[in-house]
């Protein structure tokens, strides 16, 4: 109850108040861990430059990094010196111990299913394809798949299966990560398929299981721009549409790691039906089959029914270009509709960067001028400009590289993680 001036009374019973904030030693990664993931990220890096970049002791250092050479996780490396061509013992550095783990990432999609194959330092050692077979799968049909690309990819780098240490797999769709079900997707002909547990045991491997959107988020964070970049997003548009986020150089999942799906915002009460059985879903308006739904329509091709989503987009582009204002007006409707996902995005979360990715980036109507001017009407423009978007188009494989970049972080932790219960 409230005392005088409004004061809040407490009971004589001392009860804490506030945050509950866990121990400072529980919050913080293993020292040992982030030595490890200094180390990889850099490629090569000397015990020296590790102290000041962690604000550790050198003398830690020295003894964490003596623990992972014993435990075979890095090697020491000479590296040349800079413009020296003297003689004698050249510097010495630190790198990752290519052989000490395997793991295989593997993207399974509508159009074709990739794969590969990378060691522990993230060093790619082959690649995979293996066609998709139109409609919904049952989990069997998923699994065979995943095998055979196993399989293959393992073949292709002359790597024993019984080498690998996990597998990553990614697919559309909404997917609980940490029990590795797949709640929806469109690839899958039920729903809340246990994928994880099942490719587990056929491949009798560890498997991790995402969503092929946040795989993209993890593959721009691993290898690409978002290396150095701490907060920044990226929206995928091909079949659906997804997105990725990373804050703080983490993937950002949810409280039920479902967060972030961009492409199943409403956008419209009652509006066009999605593929996930909603209403007015984003990706309703701006996906493959929503470009072809609407390019059957409005240019009357009935006599074009039958043919694939691809084919259909492909001539609705190629009309587009040689100037049909309904074409044209198709892929503007879903310029606009992009612009205000895109700005949703800004107004939420404020990413130092957006990357658009996929296959339908090739189709420049989604982000021309017009669209990039809409989008910024409809920002909070604090600052007076938008953040900056980038087009990447690395092609299938970089879904796949995601996924090895989810089975080499598990690696990791499983093999580093430890030693916090031993510091404790």
């Amino acid at each position: 109850m409230a005392g005088a001036g409004g004061a809040i009374a407490l009971d004589d019973e001392r009860q804490g108040v506030g945050p509950l904030i866990p121990p400072i030693a529980e919050g913080l990664r293993p020292v040992r861990l982030q030595v490890f993931e200094r180390i990889r990220a850099a490629g090569t890096l000397p015990r020296i430059q590790i102290a000041k970049e962690l604000g550790v002791s050198p003398a830690t250092v020295s003894a964490i990094t003596s623990e992972l050479i014993e435990a075979r996780l890095i090697e020491e490396v000479a590296v040349p010196r800079d413009g020296d061509t003297s003689r004698g013992r050249p510097p010495v550095a630190l790198g990752v111990r290519r052989d000490a783990a395997f793991v295989v990432g593997i993207k399974l999609s509508d159009r074709e299913h990739t794969a590969v194959a990378v060691d522990f330092a993230g060093r790619l050692l082959a690649s995979a394809a293996i066609p998709h077979e139109p409609g919904e799968h049952d989990l069997d049909a998923v699994l065979a798949y995943a095998e055979a690309l196993v399989d293959r990819v393992c073949g292709e780098a002359g790597l024993a299966r019984a080498r690998l240490c996990a597998v990553g797999l990614g697919v559309p769709g909404f997917v609980d990560h940490a029990s590795g079900r797949v709640l929806w997707s469109p690839f899958l002909r039920t729903r809340d398929v246990p994928l994880g547990a099942a490719a587990q045991a056929r491949l009798r491997l560890p498997v991790h299981v995402d969503n092929d959107a946040n795989l993209v988020a993890l593959a721009e964070l691993w290898f690409g721009a978002g290396r150095r970049i701490a907060d920044f997003a990226v929206v995928t548009i091909e079949h659906g549409v997804g997105m990725g986020l990373v804050l703080g150089h983490r993937l950002y999942r949810g409280a039920h790691g479902l967060a972030t799906e961009l492409g199943h915002m409403k956008v419209q009460l009652d509006g066009a039906l999605c593929r996930c059985g909603q209403r007015g879903c984003l990706e309703a308006y701006i996906a493959d089959y929503a470009l072809a739904r609407e390019a059957t329509t409005a240019l009357n091709w009935t006599h074009k029914e039958g043919r694939s989503t691809s084919v259909l987009l492909e001539s609705l582009f190629d009309h587009a270009k040689a100037g049909n204002g309904a074409a044209r007006s198709i892929f503007r409707r879903a310029g606009r509709y992009l612009a205000v996902g895109l700005a949703n995005v800004v107004n939420l979360f404020d990413p130092a960067l957006i990357i658009l990715s996929g296959e339908r980036m090739r189709y420049d109507y989604l982000y021309a001028s017009d669209t990039l001017a809409e989008m910024e009407s409809l920002m909070i423009n604090a600052h007076g400009t938008l953040p900056p978007i980038e087009v990447h188009a690395w092609g299938d494989l970089l879904w796949a590289h995601g996924a090895a970049a989810l089975a080499l972080g598990a690696v990791t932790e499983a093999r580093l993680a430890p030693a916090r219960d031993a510091a404790a």
